[in-house]
């Protein structure tokens, strides 16, 4: 087989073609990754509401017209850090639905423990609820993880798997990494937003504790599952990812047939905040693969 046919120099060469396009970016602060950039708000949506799902309300937001694609927030997070990828994706014609994952912002929780699979069946609860058959997937973190669970169990439902900032086993984790004071700020904010926006705004110690289980043992999936994804698929993470190896980045995207490796310079976990036209041009880029 010829090399520019071979999956790994396919990857190569979408990562060299897209460093080249991002350093012809102007130049920005050098060490954007160890700040932590305000949160977006959204924009007026088309619709929004909950939908029952399981056995939680999952909160929703809908915006702009044409090809769907679902965004799904980080561990602890809510849709809205993704609105300024929302925007841009309205702008580039596409039908954006944002969703808060269980417990995590405006949506409920339960008493049921969390999993990876509990929360991608939410998820596929929500599309079956809004009668979407198939959706492009921007997931960032415990989203990202989502969206891999799903395109192993359910690859029917995706076009296209954006993966940011994921981990496939607790030994992609970077030990101490919660310990980063970028890190650190994030969760003291995303406490402060729980308590504006949960319908259980005294309860985010009991909501830690609950999620916190399940980061100590999950996710597990194996070589052989990530093998079985057939949905085109981008690995992508931040050059400075405070919890994420990435040598872990670079296993997922070797095991994964076919997928795209994209790491963003200059930025971290937490790149949608830190350079927005750098994440919004790689997501855009990841969509527009055949």
């Amino acid at each position: 087989m010829q090399s520019q046919t071979n999956p790994y120099f396919c990857r190569i060469a979408a990562i060299t073609v897209g460093i080249a396009l991002l350093l012809s970016l102007p130049s920005v602060a050098q060490e954007r990754w160890k700040v932590l950039p305000p949160t977006p708000k959204l924009p007026q949506a088309t619709k929004s509401g909950y939908a029952a799902v399981n056995d939680i309300q999952m909160w929703y937001a809908e915006f702009g017209e044409g090809s769907p694609v679902l965004l799904l927030q980080g561990g602890l997070a809510n849709s809205d850090y993704f609105g300024t990828l929302e925007m841009f994706l309205v702008q580039h014609h596409f039908r954006v639905i944002v969703a808060d994952s269980r417990g995590q912002g405006r949506s409920s929780r339960s008493a049921q423990p969390y999993s990876y699979h509990l929360m991608a069946s939410d998820v596929l609860a929500l599309l079956d609820y809004l009668k979407l058959d198939k959706v492009d997937l921007v997931g960032w973190s415990d989203g990202a993880i989502i969206g891999i669970d799903i395109a192993i169990h359910h690859p029917e439902r995706l076009n296209h798997l954006f993966a940011f900032g994921a981990n496939t086993d607790p030994s992609g984790v970077i030990a101490g990494g919660d310990n980063n004071p970028v890190f650190v700020a994030y969760v003291k904010r995303a406490g402060d937003e729980y308590r504006r926006l949960s319908q259980t705004p005294d309860q985010y110690d009991a909501f830690l504790k609950q999620i916190g289980r399940m980061w100590e043992t999950e996710p597990h999936y194996t070589a052989a599952q990530l093998k079985s994804i057939k949905v085109p698929t981008t690995i992508s993470d931040g050059q400075y990812d405070e919890i994420i190896k990435q040598s872990h980045d670079v296993y997922m995207a070797s095991t994964v047939p076919g997928a795209r490796l994209v790491i963003l310079p200059k930025v971290s976990h937490f790149a949608m905040l830190q350079n927005p036209p750098l994440f919004n041009s790689a997501v855009l880029a990841a969509l527009s693969v055949h």
